[in-house]
């Protein structure tokens, strides 16, 4: 097992669910960052999701866009994210994962971007436009020690499903809805019924839920259809608004969220 499944087995082992939260690398404040970031493990993040800021982010909604738009106004690159995670993993070794499209990667030089990546403290990594029939071929350095993590969607069949599985390494990440990312108010039976046939068939690796989990409400919705949630649009909204000088609300938020990851088995 990895690092990163390891870690989702402990916390599920607890009867606790897996809370990985997504922070645009370098928002809002490139200069508190680490601070930020750390402060969130430390509030009842399990993992952390880093979103290497792009230009043209498809899979994303209109709010991690903003964020993303202000990263790289303030001047952030994947040199920038990986000193970022070595400050980060020095205050608390928890799993970090790095989100990014597959453009940034390219452009840095996919060999040396692993290799960078593995050796400041990156565990894991997502490439959204990545299909799982190029990720062979993208991924095709002998030096790479990240886990690969693979997603799902409502459309994908049960095969595709099963295959993804079988390749992904670390967890599976189970997109809930179709489209972008950002907030919902709950979940239809249609969602639920996808999630319930996804969390079924996976059987290889850990399935964390992510798009469209804003509240403890939420959480608790879905839990018993999967082994943990991502919070990206809720968590990047609170700190659009929030006090820079201590993100209380948004370090609130997430304590409420870690509550909201408890559950009793059986």
């Amino acid at each position: 097992m990895s690092k990163i499944s390891e870690h989702i087995k402990s916390i599920n082992d607890k009867n606790k669910k897996a809370l990985s939260v997504f922070l645009t690398a370098g928002f809002p404040d490139k200069n508190n960052f680490v601070k930020l970031a750390t402060s969130v493990l430390n509030a009842g993040a399990d993992m952390l999701e880093l979103g290497i800021p792009f230009s043209d982010p498809l899979a994303d909604g209109p709010v991690i866009q903003q964020s993303s738009h202000i990263a790289l106004n303030n001047g952030i690159n994947i040199n920038t994210i990986l000193r970022f995670v070595e400050n980060i993993k020095a205050n608390i070794n928890k799993p970090i994962i790095l989100m990014g499209y597959a453009n940034p990667i390219m452009n840095y030089g996919i060999e040396n971007f692993l290799v960078d990546a593995k050796n400041s403290g990156v565990d894991g990594l997502i490439v959204p436009d990545i299909p799982i029939e190029e990720n062979n071929s993208f991924f095709k350095s002998d030096k790479n020690e990240l886990d690969i993590i693979l997603i799902t969607t409502p459309t994908s069949s049960d095969e595709r499903i099963k295959l993804i599985d079988e390749n992904s390494k670390g967890f599976v990440y189970c997109v809930s809805v179709i489209g972008t990312t950002g907030i919902r108010k709950t979940f239809s039976k249609e969602i639920i019924d996808s999630l319930m046939k996804t969390y079924y068939l996976i059987k290889k690796n850990k399935m964390l839920v992510g798009f469209g989990i804003s509240s403890p409400e939420n959480i608790k919705e879905i839990s018993p259809y999967s082994d943990g949630v991502i919070v990206g649009s809720a968590v990047i909204k609170k700190l659009i608004s929030d006090d820079p000088s201590n993100y209380n609300e948004t370090i609130n938020f997430i304590s409420e969220l870690k509550s909201a990851c408890t559950y009793h088995a059986g």
